[in-house]
This record gives C-alpha cells, structure tokens and sequence, in this order.
C-alpha cells in the first residue's frame, strides 16, 4: 500500500464517528416527499388535463422537465434502500415502493444488487452485480476480435449513455439476472414488483388512455434514466481512479478514491438528490442525502483526497475504456492502441 493510501486510512480511522453525527431526521425526510413529489405529481396531472390537447411540444417540454424531479424521487427510493431515508425500516421500504411505481426500478431488488455494489465497490473481483463493466488491459488483450468488437461497441457513447439506459429501465430490471445463492427471495420480489408496476400502469392507462400515458411518460423515463447512468458512470470511471483485487482491496480507500466528487451548481445537487458527493455516500451510506453537503462542509478532510470533477471535467470520463492495472488509471482504447505500437517499435528494435 503506497503512502497516500496509508495516509487515507490514518486521516479516515473515525470516519464511523463522523457518519453517527448525521442519522435520518423524520422531519426532513417529509420535507423532501412534500417538495419532490408534489411538483412532480402536479406537473403530470397538469399534462394530462391542460397541456396534452393544447401542445404536443409543450407536453414533451414539461414531461422531459419532470424527469429531473423523477431522479429526485429514485434517489428517495435509493436511500429508502439503505435505510438511511427514515429513521423507521418499516416506512423506508412502503416509501422505496411507492418510488418504484414511478422510476420502473424494483425496489428490493435493486436495492440488494446497489447494496452489494457498496459492500464491493473497486474490487476487480466483482464486476458484474449493480456495476458498469470495465476490462483491464490485460483481460482486454487476451480477448479475440469478435469479443473486442463487442466490449467496444457495449463502451461505446451511444451504447453507454442512450441504448443503455433504455435497456436498464425496460428490460435489464424486469429479469432476475443475478444468479448466485441468496438472492431467492430477492427474485420473487422482483416479479411482484413487476406486477406491481405493470397493474399501476394499466390503471392509469385505462383512466387517461394509453397512447397519452406512453406519450407523456416515456419522455421522461427515458431523459432520467440517462442521466442517473451519466452521474453513475463519471463517479466511477474517473482519474485519478483506485481500482484493486480482494487482496489487496480496502473499504475506505475505495470509498475516497474509487468514487468522485461531481462539483455541479447547487440546484443540479438539489435536483440529483446530492449524488454528486458520492465519495461520502460510499463511505457512509447511512448518511440521508439531504446532510451530505452539511457532512462535506462540516468536515474538510472530506475535500482533500477525492477526485473532484466539474461537468466540463467529467466529460473527459467517457475516453476512458480499460483499467491499468500497471500504471492504476483509466486509459482509452486510443492510448492502448499507442503504447501497445510502441511496445512493438520497441521490441523490433
């Protein structure tokens, strides 16, 4: 272990301490319901009853405006998940449900695949469960052409940012892809779930009609789910980057330097439910998101060894295709390219 990381545990031995300071507040928890899904709830409705027969391109102004309070409420079903919403594990999981109706996302089980996610978070071990696959140079060079056009085309912008979402929300949560023990009653609750949200559908469909439903709806699902895939992927394929095998793997460090700090203006963190501070939530996710600023700001040492990123910064991210493991980095498929030439300039020589 290099000094910086040992200087990273020394800096973080009370991290537990700190994370005790900030426990869910039930008050501020109604706060966040009240102003996140009235407004959300209010501009459907709105659409539904006013705006669908005036505008079309109203309609879809305002449906893809809802989306960014649709991320709101993922990331109230995101805390439900980890029971950092409430203080009250009863109400977490009726509101995570409720949430699910709404952002298409099974509530039990994708929050035991996220929760796995943490407890695994930059180990290269486990890159196949609540994750964005990523190759190492050497698993990279091993493949053969057939299987590196693919893991290209699944890097690729278009894959990653807008087929991927699309296929994550509608295909990729309704299937119990995960087959490992323990996730038995996880997959049942998967396929109530799924039962749950297709009847809630259909009754609405059925009350407004279905065509208006997709029209108003998939705008905005599809909007949110690009987005909540774009602040997951700069937070976790950033440089500097830590990335390691079990062995050599700790908990702390990948928390501090496997997740960024995505610096964005204060009403894009009001709208992302704070995600930004995503070093702090891998960290401690029993901190709510609504005292992850008050946590940062509060506690410098918060500042000092995160990769910090503004959005012009993190567009930077989606270069980057393989870990080096050599040189521990994310590097793009242009520069394996390079070094892999002059590798064989210098070999000839």
């Amino acid at each position: 272990m290099n000094s910086q990381y040992l200087e990273i545990k020394k800096a973080f031995k009370n991290w537990k301490d700190i994370a005790k300071l900030y426990y869910p507040n039930n008050w501020k928890a109604f706060i966040q319901i009240l102003n996140t899904f009235f407004p959300f709830v209010f501009i459907w409705i709105t659409i539904v009853f006013c705006i669908f027969s005036y505008s079309k391109y109203l309609t879809v102004f305002l449906s893809i405006f809802n989306s960014f309070f649709l991320i709101r409420i993922f990331i109230i079903q995101h805390d439900c998940g980890h029971q950092s919403f409430t203080s009250s594990k009863k109400i977490n999981n009726i509101i995570g449900f409720i949430c699910s109706l709404f952002t298409l996302i099974p509530f039990k089980y994708w929050a035991k695949s996220h929760n796995y996610h943490h407890a695994h978070n930059s180990q290269l071990d486990f890159r196949d469960i609540g994750d964005i696959t990523i190759l190492t140079v050497r698993e990279y060079q091993k493949l053969n052409f057939w299987k590196k056009i693919k893991y290209r085309m699944y890097r690729s912008f278009i894959v990653m940012f807008f087929l991927g979402p699309i296929y994550y929300i509608f295909i990729h949560n309704r299937l119990p892809l995960i087959h490992i023990k323990g996730w038995e009653k996880a997959k049942v609750n998967l396929w109530i779930s799924n039962f749950c949200i297709l009847s809630f559908y259909i009754f609405i469909g059925n009350f407004i009609g279905f065509f208006k439903l997709l029209f108003i709806q998939f705008p905005t699902i599809v909007l949110f789910s690009i987005v909540a895939i774009w602040v997951f992927y700069v937070q976790h394929q950033h440089n500097p980057n830590y990335k390691e095998w079990k062995t050599n793997w700790d908990y702390c460090i990948a928390a501090i330097k496997g997740s960024s700090f995505y610096k964005l203006p204060k009403i894009i963190h009001w709208f992302t439910g704070n995600i930004g501070y995503h070093h702090i939530h891998h960290l401690a996710p029993s901190i709510p998101f609504y005292y992850l600023p008050d946590c940062h700001s509060q506690n410098p040492i918060f500042d000092k060894y995160v990769t910090k990123m503004n959005f012009s910064g993190s567009l930077k991210c989606v270069k980057y295709k393989l870990w080096d493991e050599e040189n521990k980095k994310m590097i793009s498929f242009r520069s394996y390219e390079k070094r892999n030439i002059n590798k064989k300039i210098s070999e000839h020589k």
